[in-house]
């Protein structure tokens, strides 16, 4: 019998999460996008960000966008949402995301990876195991699974793992719910793991109102999370891990459409691309 190339103690969703992000964030890191997004008529990066990725879910209010992106400020989405619209079709700024993307993979891929076969591969079997969960509860996800697939290989392999993306947020939504954290608690919980302190300098909160950045660390504190001197204390560490274990389980379902053989080729099929995404740090 075939077996995946995994450790048993790294989950299959956690697996795929480290192979499959590097490819969604030329999207958000590479130059390529944001050209394409200015061309449009884009003022800001902000505004090109929220158009793009919210395109899915229609011209929904930015009430809507805010719930669905979960992790920002009150009324930053209504600062670009439904304006970024006005002058510009949602349709366009979805294929100019969609364009950008696939350029910044195949410049920093290089012809020989993104044109072989493996890679055609890896597209395949991307896009298979992303079309194939249950969309219910996964408001980002089904917004993705209304999109026609690229037939471009470069272009659906970033399509499936922004798919798969979109499917392990949604999830790691709920798991932050169920743990009663805010989407401004969430960066101050993610910036500690990532080393960053203080964690209000985290880069996706240092812009927020002084006032809303005390109330949020003070409600940590007073919950147990973070001690007097904003790192973790134990059962704050415990309460990241556990989100961290449950966002994994909820992100699996894509997966099972994989037999085990088909598991094994994905990954090593990606590997390579991974290794030079990670090397050029996705820009």
């Amino acid at each position: 019998m075939a077996t995946t190339r995994l450790l048993p103690t790294v989950p299959v969703a956690r697996r795929m999460f480290e192979l499959l992000e590097p490819i969604c964030l030329v999207t958000y890191l590479a130059e390529e996008c944001n050209e394409e997004m200015a061309a449009l008529g884009h003022r800001t990066y902000w505004d090109g960000y929220f158009a793009s990725r919210a395109a899915p879910l229609g011209r929904v209010p930015a009430q809507v966008v805010h719930a669905a992106f979960y992790n920002f400020a009150n009324g930053e989405a209504a600062r670009h949402i439904p304006s970024a619209w006005e002058t510009i079709p949602p349709e366009a700024s979805l294929a100019a995301r969609e364009r950008g993307s696939a350029a910044s993979l195949r410049r920093i891929l290089g012809q020989e990876l993104a044109g072989s076969p493996s890679l055609v591969r890896a597209a395949e079997l991307t896009c298979k195991s992303a079309t194939s969960a249950p969309t219910e509860g996964r408001v980002m996800y089904a917004g993705m699974r209304t999109l026609k697939v690229p037939s471009d290989p470069v272009a659906r392999l970033w399509h499936g793992a922004t798919m798969l993306r979109e499917h392990r947020s949604d999830g790691h939504i709920a798991a932050l719910l169920g743990a009663g954290i805010s989407g401004i608690e969430a960066h101050v919980l993610s910036a500690l793991e990532q080393g960053i302190h203080p964690p209000q300098s985290f880069g996706r909160i240092h812009h927020l109102p002084k006032d809303q950045l005390t109330a949020c660390m003070d409600g940590l504190r007073g919950r147990g999370l973070l001690d007097a001197d904003d790192h973790f204390t134990d059962v704050g560490r415990a309460t990241k891990q556990r989100i961290e274990a449950l966002t994994d389980e909820l992100a699996a379902a894509p997966y099972a459409a994989l037999s085990p053989v088909e598991l094994d080729e994905l990954i090593t099929t990606l590997e390579p691309i991974t290794a030079a995404l990670v090397a050029a740090d996705s820009q």
